[in-house]
């Protein structure tokens, strides 16, 4: 083969290298220029993101600090209603007490002996005084025993009031939280709304997408019967706006949407996610089946429905509607079926 000389460019070679340079160099003026209008865009979406999370958190914590509430209220009133049986009863004692020391206090007036020298038969005034000793003494001992269980009783219904008053503070301290999250929601809907249309709609399309790089799942396994009822009620839910420290049927945060669900199924879930998220078997990914439970950060602060198909039915965020999202939208951390 003969050798190949290169050849210098021609005049038209050398204007359309120019030209190819000067596209190139305005490409890439304008490709630096890109990142500009994007940044803000970008910096709206992770600080949205980063206040729904915290806006998550404190409405998970709010709900944990409500059921616990809930359980020590039921068992303050059932210390209550004990109580007040037992006052009822002391009282009827007390009575049953004061009638006896009465006839004692008519009849025992006097000495013992002379009372036995006057009675007319002595022989049941003796059985009498014996009878009156024993009565006497059983109710006293009633009475010293149903004391001590009130004193008992009392200071397990102060314990509680102490319980119930400590969680009211947290339960306050969080619902005062999440009043700063909702600034900051705020100040981010003010953000979103200043943005053009166009950016406005590609962060909602963003908030929507696969983050994770997670491949889409085929949901082809049929649910069970709980699990076809439960992710029926979800479904039924579509729509129905995100409410903060709801559990349906109007609205929802998202532990309450998947309780809500499962109810209407005959079981019972816990009210929080973290807790729901160890309230079965736990499952990998790629075995999800519709109805499964998918928990996401590492926290497990937000929680969904696995539908099939590789999404879920979830409520989002303040703002948002029950909805269907991908199941890469963030990162899970468990998936627990029921």
């Amino acid at each position: 083969m003969g050798s190949h000389r290169r050849l210098a460019p021609s005049g038209f070679d050398r204007g359309a290298t120019t030209v190819a340079g000067l596209l190139s160099a305005a490409a890439a003026l304008l490709g630096a220029a890109v990142p500009a209008s994007a940044a803000p865009l970008d910096d709206t979406r992770a600080e949205v993101d980063r206040l729904h999370e915290e806006a998550e958190r404190a409405t998970e914590a709010y709900n944990e600090a409500e059921e616990r509430t809930d359980v020590l209220r039921e068992r303050v009133d059932a210390a209550q209603e004990r109580l007040a049986r037992q006052q009822k009863h002391i009282n009827s004692m007390r009575d049953a007490l004061g009638s006896l020391a009465g006839a004692q206090y008519r009849s025992g007036g006097i000495d013992p002996s002379l009372a036995l020298l006057l009675s007319a038969d002595p022989d049941e005034y003796l059985d009498r005084a014996a009878a009156l000793d024993r009565i006497g003494a059983h109710q006293a001992g009633e009475l010293h025993r149903l004391q001590n269980a009130m004193r008992r009783n009392a200071q397990d219904r102060a314990e509680a009031g102490r319980d119930l008053d400590r969680l009211d503070k947290s339960r306050a301290a969080v619902a005062v939280h999440k009043k700063t999250v909702e600034r900051k929601l705020a100040a981010a809907r003010e953000l979103l709304n200043s943005l053009p249309d166009d950016d406005r709609d590609a962060l909602g399309r963003a908030s929507r997408s696969d983050r994770s790089g997670l491949p889409g799942l085929s949901g082809a396994d049929a649910p069970s019967g709980r699990a076809a009822a439960a992710l029926a009620a979800a479904r039924s839910a579509v729509g129905r706006p995100y409410v903060w420290g709801a559990n349906g049927p109007s609205g929802f945060d998202c532990s309450g949407l998947t309780q809500w669900s499962y109810a209407q199924a005959g079981v019972g879930l816990p009210r929080t996610s973290q807790a729901q998220a160890g309230a079965g078997q736990r499952v990998s990914l790629d075995q999800a089946r519709p109805g499964d439970l998918v928990a996401y950060r590492g926290d497990a602060s937000h929680i969904g429905m696995y539908a099939g198909n590789g999404q879920v039915i979830h409520a989002p965020y303040p703002g948002a509607a029950v909805r269907y999202d991908p199941v890469g939208m963030m990162p899970v951390s468990a998936v627990t079926r029921p």
